[in-house]
Formats: C-alpha cells, structure tokens, sequence
C-alpha cells in the first residue's frame, strides 16, 4: 500500500472511537430487543425444523413471523424464503395492496431503480402497476435533499391509498432518512389525511437505529433478508411487516387469494433464519463501523463521502463520489481482489435486469447477493459514485478497503 496511506490508517482508526462507542450503545437496544421477543415467544428445538410440500402447520415458521412483529411493533408480520429480495417483498406489498384507480405517491423523490419498471415509469414490461390502471405521483426532494413535506401536504389533497418513503439512498446523492424524519413525514400523512396507508422501503436500514418506521406509524414495510436481518446467514428471503389486514393482502399475492400465508414450506431453512435474525444487531453493528471507518479514509483523501463519517446513521450503505468511470470500476475490482469467494474475478459493468444503466457489482459473498457480507456497486453514470455497504466484521472491511485503495493507485499511477 502507498506509505501515506499506511502511515493515515491509525489516525483514522483514532478518529471514529467515539463514533464505534455510539454505534455500541444503539447495538446493546437491538439485541436487547431481539432476545426479548425470543423469549416471549419461548423459542425451543422443534421450532427449528422445517417442513415441506404445502407447510401447513409449521410452528416454527409461524413463531419467527410473531418475533419479526414483536421487533417491529407491528400486528402481523409475512417472513418467506420464497420472497426472493427486497423489491419482490416491496412488489408484494404495492400489487397486495393497490386496486386500479388508485393512486401511489413517492414522498421521497425518485425511488430505487429496479422500482422503475414495476411502476411503469420505465421500459414496457407486461404488468406494471401503470398497465393495471393504478396512478403515480412523486414529490421531489428539496434542493437540500430533504423531504418537501409542503408539496407533501398539497398531494394529500389528492386523498392517495399510498404514500411510499423511501428509507435508504439507493442510487442517489442524497441522505437517507433517519427514523426522526420519516416520523414527520408520516405524522402529516396521519393528520391531513388518514385513510392513506403510508408504506416504508425498509431496505438497509433493520436495526440501525433503536426505531423501526411501524414503531413511529408506518403501515407497513418491507425488506430483504440478504441483508440487514439476516446476519449473513440467510441464504435467501424477505420479510414484510405491519397492519394485520394489509399483511394479509400481500400474503394473498404471494401465493394466491384465499390461500395467503398458510402455506409456504421452509424445508431447511428455520434454524438458519433464526439464528441469523439472533445475530444480525452485532453484525449490522459491524457493517456500520466499517462504512465509518471508510468514510473517514476516503474523506481524508479528499473524496466527497455521504453520510460523513460521524452524521447519523440510518441504513448500510456508504457513499463515496470517485468522479470517473474509470475509478468506479477500478473501486469495485479491487474491493472484488479482498473477498474470500470469487476473488480472482474481475466484475465489469452490464446491463443488469431492472436497471436503466450499466451496474458494476462487486462482492465475492458466501450468499450471492448478500449485500451484508461486504459488497460495493453503482451505476454507470454521473456522479460516479460507489455505494459500499456491508462488511462481516470491521477487519474484513479494512482488508477490503485496502485493496480497492490499491487498485485506485494502480490507476492513478498508470
């Protein structure tokens, strides 16, 4: 490694101390909370066993979905291997709930990319939320990236069955929105107009902070649990939880009306999910302080950075503006050079499904996909920035983040 960088290292590990001491103290909350709900619940053995063909009857299934509500303070909650990721479970959630004629406001902007199509905001694909007669509006982002809550206000007029916020950044250069922020949001959505099920993408943000949005009056969420809730160790799923009628709609278009979440095999799955729900406060825990520590890395090198690295957190994900093509992928390919899987991999941009650009992804995870782990990706497009997130444990984010800093001196020196 360059010497300058070497010799910067400790300093940065100085620096974010306090910044580790704050992220323990909300850690030490979650697991609180997390353990509780299992002992409420009396977890035992047999919960731990699967089941196959239709599933009826599966205690350990049904237990570990009244854990998710107890965690989220909500009625109900749908936890399922066979959701596949996180805009599978959010898909659920607008196609379970919305009827033609309806309509569906974004209250935080633009959303994520692969949200696009599924409301026919992009492309032709055959079943948009567009093609089944359910109408969009979307409340743009104060020139500070903040939540326009007077525009909100005047589309409430409008009397919507949803308003969508969006908690992570996905994309963008934007802040994600704190559990504070949403809370004012959903607050005047309350007031002004109170028949509208506000929904939360959840996405990234489980157990960041000590408040999940159905804690301050969402209706319902969403999520994937490759990510944040579990613990490195699901191989697969997603979870959606809140109001008991509006869980039950999007169970009935998981499966299928009259049928809903009464079914659903978990084969070999239960143990695993348990146990990554257990872990998942330390490992976020864990991810955070590695976004921490690269934001104050790469700030010191003079990169803009979002969030810096002693804002608030609330989801994963770091942002880091490298300027060029060139550096985004050189970011990613030496990030890849650090994974224990698929090391000798070199990712290149292509044209992934559900995206307008080009997408590079790097991540040699053990889940494919499993943005937990430690991974990286972004858009081909201005401002080229990276969006990191993940990491098993701070060290392996460290190993990591050395080897992308290899590879932009490699370029740079070239």
């Amino acid at each position: 490694m360059n010497k300058a960088i070497e010799e910067l290292l400790p300093q940065v590990e100085e620096l974010i101390i306090p910044v580790y001491r704050r992220l323990d103290a909300i850690s030490a909350v979650n697991h609180r909370k997390v353990l509780q709900a299992f002992r409420d619940h009396q977890v035992s053995d047999y919960h731990l066993k699967g089941t196959t063909g239709y599933g009826y009857s599966d205690s350990g299934r049904d237990t570990l979905e009244k854990i998710y509500a107890q965690i989220f303070g909500a009625e109900a909650a749908l936890v399922r291997g066979q959701i596949v990721s996180g805009t599978h479970a959010i898909a659920l959630c607008l196609y379970g709930v919305l009827r033609p004629g309806d309509l569906l406001v974004s209250a935080t902007g633009a959303p994520y990319d692969t949200l696009e199509e599924i409301i026919g905001l992009r492309g032709i694909t055959s079943g948009s939320l567009k093609e089944y007669g359910v109408n969009y509006l979307q409340v743009n982002l104060t020139p500070d990236y903040q939540i326009d809550l007077e525009a909100l206000e005047q589309i409430l007029a409008e009397r919507p069955r949803m308003v969508m916020l969006q908690r992570s950044r996905g994309y963008s250069w934007r802040p994600s929105f704190s559990i504070r922020i949403l809370s004012e949001a959903i607050q005047l959505i309350k007031e002004k107009s109170p028949q509208t099920i506000v929904f939360v993408d959840n996405c990234y943000g489980e157990l960041v902070e000590e408040l999940e949005p159905t804690q301050v009056g969402a209706d319902l969420v969403a999520g994937s649990l490759i990510k944040n809730l579990g613990g490195g160790l699901a191989p697969t799923g997603g979870y959606i939880a809140g109001r008991r009628d509006l869980v039950e709609m999007a169970s009935h278009r998981w499966t299928a009306p009259g049928i809903g979440a009464a079914v659903g095999s978990t084969l070999d799955l239960n143990r695993i999910l348990y146990q990554g729900l257990f872990l998942a406060p330390h490992i976020v825990t864990e991810a955070l302080k590695g976004a921490v520590f690269a934001a104050a890395l790469f700030n010191r090198l003079g990169y803009p950075v979002s969030p810096l690295y002693d804002e608030e957190r609330t989801d994963l994900i770091q942002a880091i503006g490298l300027g060029s093509r060139e550096k985004l992928i050189a970011f990613c390919q030496g990030l890849q050079q650090g994974c224990p899987v698929d090391s000798h991999v070199i990712p290149e941009p292509w044209d992934m499904p559900g995206y307008g650009e080009q997408v590079i992804m790097a991540g040699g995870t053990f889940i494919q996909g499993g943005t937990l782990e430690l991974s990286a990706d972004g858009p081909m497009r201005e401002p080229y920035a990276v969006y990191f997130q993940g990491g098993l444990s701070r060290e392996y984010v460290k190993l990591g983040i050395s080897f992308a800093l290899e590879r932009l001196e490699e370029i740079k020196n070239y």
